[in-house]
């Protein structure tokens, strides 16, 4: 009980032969096959990721810590007004 019998499977293979055609099951099949070697390559690809790319010789050292970095945005009060530009002064 709870496992699919011989019998089970060769229920299941009529239905689909009968759903989609001879002639686009290999097609769905090929399909099916490429999108589950994508989705292995993508998994293996994230756990690479995620894996530490430090030796393990650092490994019992602590990370140094962050360097403070200073904003780029520049205070109204503190920013020189901008200059205007001269009219374009071209010869008509």
């Amino acid at each position: 009980m709870g496992g699919l019998q011989p019998w089970h499977w060769v229920i299941v293979i009529a239905v689909f032969v009968l759903l989609f055609g001879a002639k686009k099951l290999p097609d769905a099949a090929r399909s099916l096959g490429k999108s589950m070697r994508i989705f292995k390559s993508e998994i293996k690809e994230m756990q690479s990721d995620s894996k530490p790319d430090t030796p393990s010789s650092e490994a019992g050292r602590p990370a140094p810590s962050p360097t403070p970095i200073a904003s780029e945005r520049a205070d109204s009060a503190a920013a020189p007004a901008p200059e205007t530009a001269p009219p374009d002064q071209r010869p008509a």
